[in-house]
């Protein structure tokens, strides 16, 4: 049995680009109009699974409550903290810490932001709270609501990807992806 997981990336926020990690901004205009151009026409879901980073989870809430689904709100989906990097755009960070930058996207495994949380941490966080999904809702189709980072790795995961390449991964504001998930944890990306 498998679980079908469609993956809807937060729109535009506030704040603007950059890295935006666990800080916690909300959506611009813009942002939820992205949400819903991208879930136009697709489902239907049995649940909602969202990031409770309000850039995830007030689009995830209307939603939810428009369709009459459930709602759930995983803290191990959130976003990759970023440490000093937070709310910082990549052409700044070429000014202040271009070396790091240029480690980190080489191999976001191998570098972590100062004061950041290792990739590899992210990483199982992401897959543990998947497997959970997994273990809860095996044989329905879920919504997740989540963030660029998580969509990143999970489609990485699915294409078969080496970690270094993790970053290659495009995945724009309002982006929707469907992934099955298998009980060995595989991930298979469907169109």
């Amino acid at each position: 049995m498998t679980l079908h997981l469609d993956l809807l990336r937060h729109g535009e926020t506030e704040l603007g680009g950059g890295l935006r990690g666990s800080l916690d901004d909300a959506l611009t205009d813009r942002g939820w109009q992205q949400m819903y151009e991208g879930v136009h026409g697709r489902g239907p879901w049995d649940l909602i699974v969202s990031s409770p980073l309000q850039r995830c989870a007030r689009f995830a809430e209307q939603l939810a409550a428009r369709l009459n689904v459930p709602l759930v709100l995983e803290p191990g989906l959130q976003e990759l903290h970023f440490g000093a990097w937070e709310g910082q755009s990549t052409a700044l960070l070429m000014q202040t810490d271009a070396v790091g930058l240029g480690r980190f996207w080489s191999d976001p495994y191998g570098f972590t932001p100062p004061e950041g949380e290792p990739v590899q941490f992210f990483s199982q966080r992401v897959l543990e709270a998947i497997d959970g999904l997994y273990q809860a809702h095996a044989g329905r189709r879920v919504l997740l609501v989540s963030h660029g980072g998580v969509m990143r790795l999970l489609l990485a995961r699915a294409r078969g990807l080496p970690r270094e390449q993790l970053l290659s991964v495009e995945v724009g504001h309002g982006a929707l992806f469907g992934l099955q998930v298998a009980a060995t944890g595989h991930l298979h990306e469907v169109a």
